[in-house]
């Protein structure tokens, strides 16, 4: 790994947990509505991230798995929920979202059984279908003129998030093992751009809960 990793890597770890104490600390002392829901999935976000940053001597293999079927899936759905159902108010559109997610498992479970193809695949139709409810959430600002006031729009601070991380690691993800095995230095410049663009999507959550008011969206 780069030296870069050994120190944004426990600095990713420290905002994650600030992420989550920050979103604790408003779910016991505030009324905070379906806004709860977030603070749990920072929890569950900082006590995974926690586990596997330790490792406790458990197989990679495991890890992978985990991850693949498990822990990545599970991110995927809870944003897939807080912008289509909650904030776009369109139910049919998160299960039509979340069903064409699912779908993404059926080739690979059925002919390739290779994991890391289920990364790429995986990764790249759940990427796709929130850079899609990111623009959809963006028009929604627009045209409300919420965008207008940002700094107490907590769904602003997240979709800036997402934007930062999932939308632009895209490309590191979909082409992961070609630009590991193949062009190591734009790896590693695209890894710490990994690093720095999770931190601060964890930020920006924390924001959400500081600057953010309960009933934006």
């Amino acid at each position: 790994m780069p030296d870069f990793y050994y120190i944004l890597k426990p600095m990713l770890l420290i905002a994650e947990l600030v992420a989550a104490l920050v979103g604790l600390y408003y779910l016991i002392t505030r009324n905070i509505g379906y806004w709860k829901y977030f603070s749990f999935y920072l929890v569950f976000i900082a006590l995974q991230e926690s586990f596997w940053h330790f490792g406790f001597g458990i197989d990679p293999n495991v890890k992978q798995n985990y991850y693949a079927y498990f822990g990545i899936p599970v991110q995927y759905l809870f944003l897939y929920w807080l912008y289509a159902f909650n904030s776009l108010q369109m139910p049919k559109l998160f299960w039509s979202c979340v069903g064409l997610y699912l779908l993404s498992y059926i080739p690979i479970e059925l002919w390739l059984k290779k994991l890391n193809v289920l990364y790429a695949l995986n990764l790249t139709i759940g990427t796709v279908i929130l850079m899609g409810l990111a623009l959809l959430e963006f028009l929604k600002q627009i045209r409300d003129d919420s965008i207008l006031n940002f700094r107490q729009n907590k769904m602003f601070y997240i979709n800036a998030g997402v934007v930062l991380f999932y939308v632009g690691t895209y490309p590191l993800f979909c082409f992961y093992e070609q630009l590991r095995t193949r062009y190591q230095s734009i790896w590693n410049y695209y890894f710490l751009y990994f690093l720095l663009a999770n931190i601060s999507m964890y930020l920006l959550f924390t924001f959400s809960f500081l600057w953010g008011t309960r009933g934006s969206k």
